[in-house]
């Protein structure tokens, strides 16, 4: 038997009885392997370790060794550093190339520029003139946007709307604070900075223009055109969004690739280990055929879009689903895990619903004092939600997705199967998370950090454990589904995850290439 049959089987050894391997552990099996039995000495701390009251999640090194000298006290073990280090290998379906792994990516630099994040600028109170400050602030940002358009720069306000003659034609900016359909007809109560009016979709209007206003949220700020009534009544002729104009993409200079992914919600009896195993060796180019391992050795970065664990008291009835019931030891397995992709690839996070920030948009950063444990096994990039950055100069937005909630329950046909569209309306909008006192909460921040100001060229979000992408106006979106089962919770929810998908994007071309891991 081959010494990698003997490890492979050491391995399927340690997955049966209910553990994994961690990467020392592995490499140090490696070294022993052809004097010793790797699946004697993995049987042998198995039953060590069933013997104590706490059994870890991972077979550690220290173990392996202290075993193996005590089968030969007298023989000292040299062990050397080998050339690579390999992750524990899950199951019998991993293959491995016949060629030696050299990552291209090991060779090239790092490119990383944090534009914007949230974390340190939080400021707010709480307070009732707080919230509407924020408010103020949203409105002044948006209407901004919308007036760099040529045709709604002359837009007026609604006092002045409504003072102009009857039958008068004009353009408002305003918010959206109520919507109402009866009869075919649809009314809209919207408001600027100064004053309030109602606006009139009446039966007899274009379908298309109907649909677009059906799509409207409460608290979005758009462009309204409108025609003076003989009250004080404003009659819709069109709606214009903020959106976003087509513009050239930026793009890196090497064809270097980035890992997009979120939602692995480690701690849940629901994370999919194995096939996150899978993932792990495959980075380190140990799994998949020769396309693969090419495409392995191109990842340069890996972005976590949020719910790196799966927390405590985060929905009804999930402690009975969860295998890890402490969010330390939660971040602690975690790291074990993080910390066995290769040191050449960059690792990036930012908090999701399920993480120790607070739940109200903007988050801040994870708290060191839950991911210490990473920060020890490697360099990490802990960043708040939303951020935006760029890699090789390509400019990423990353968000973990929590309104996609409040606009797949508000918006009709929209559905958690193509969270791409859902993602899509909120790039129209300018806005991650438009709709106020639903499912999303958002803190009174006296600067709204959730407009889209700068459009990227990646807009990445979770959240909704579908994996979905598309393109729109130079913008690639992509939500990246995740690495969690379907729970109670999804199942009453209807919600069909797609997990151990991952989306692979190359900074050169833009190019999406989807890996499966299941």
């Amino acid at each position: 038997m081959s010494t990698v049959d003997k490890l492979q089987k050491a391995v399927e050894a340690t997955i049966a009885a209910g553990y994994q391997l961690n990467k020392d552990a592995f490499e140090f099996l490696s070294l022993v392997a052809a004097a010793e039995d790797p699946t004697d000495i993995i049987n042998r701390a198995i039953q060590k370790i069933e013997g104590l009251k706490e059994k870890p999640f991972f077979i550690d090194r220290d173990l392996l060794e202290q075993l193996v000298k005590e089968s030969e006290p007298s023989k000292e073990i040299s062990v050397r550093p080998p050339e690579e280090t390999l992750p524990a290998l899950p199951e019998t379906r991993i293959t491995e190339g016949k060629r030696e792994f050299h990552p291209y990516a090991k060779e090239v630099e790092a490119n990383i520029n944090i534009i914007e994040d949230p974390s340190t600028k939080l400021s707010s109170n709480g307070k009732i003139e707080d919230y509407l400050e924020y408010f103020r602030d949203r409105y002044r940002r948006l209407e901004r946007l919308l007036r760099q358009r040529i045709d709604v720069r002359a837009a007026a306000s609604i006092i002045d709307a409504l003072k102009a003659p009857a039958n008068t034609k004009l353009k408002i900016i305003a918010m959206v604070t109520e919507k109402r359909e009866s009869k075919k007809r649809l009314i809209l109560k919207v408001e600027d900075l100064y004053a309030s009016a109602t606006v009139l979709f009446p039966q007899n209007v274009p379908k298309e223009l109907m649909k677009s206003a059906r799509l409207l949220l409460l608290d979005q700020v758009v462009c309204l055109s409108v025609v003076k009534t003989r009250s004080t009544l404003l009659i819709a002729e069109d709606i214009t969004l903020p959106d976003i104009a087509q513009r050239p993409q930026h793009k890196a200079s090497s064809p270097v690739h980035a890992v997009l992914t979120s939602d692995m919600h480690i701690g849940s009896l629901k994370f999919q280990k194995e096939s996150f195993n899978r993932f792990i060796l495959w980075l380190n180019g140990k799994y998949g055929d020769e396309k693969m391992r090419e495409l392995a050795g191109h990842v340069k970065y890996v972005l976590i879009a949020g719910d790196i664990v799966d927390g405590i008291g985060v929905y009804p009835n999930q402690l009975k689903e969860l295998a890890v019931k402490d969010v330390h030891k939660q971040y602690r397995l975690a790291a074990k895990y993080l910390e066995q992709i290769p040191d050449y690839i960059e690792v990036m996070f930012i908090p999701g619903n399920h993480d120790t920030p607070r739940k109200a948009l903007p988050q801040p950063a994870i708290s060191n004092t839950f991911i210490e444990p990473l920060q020890e096994a490697r360099k990490v990039y802990s960043l708040g939600n939303p951020c935006l950055l760029s890699l090789h100069n390509v400019e990423v937005l990353l968000y973990h997705g929590r309104s996609l909630d409040d606009i797949t329950s508000t918006i009709p046909d929209a559905d958690h199967n193509h969270p791409e569209k859902a993602m899509k309306l909120l790039l129209q909008s300018r806005h991650l998370a438009p709709v106020y006192g639903e499912k999303t909460m958002l803190s009174p921040e006296n600067r709204d950090f959730l407009v889209i100001e700068h459009v990227p060229d990646i807009f990445h979000a979770g959240h909704v454990h579908v994996l979905g992408y598309t393109n729109y106006r130079s913008v690639l979106i992509v939500n990246s589904g995740g690495w969690q089962e379907q729970t109670e919770y999804m199942k009453m929810l209807g919600l069909v995850p797609t997990p151990g998908n991952v989306p692979v994007v190359n900074l050169q071309t833009l190019e999406v290439t989807v890996v499966p891991f299941i």
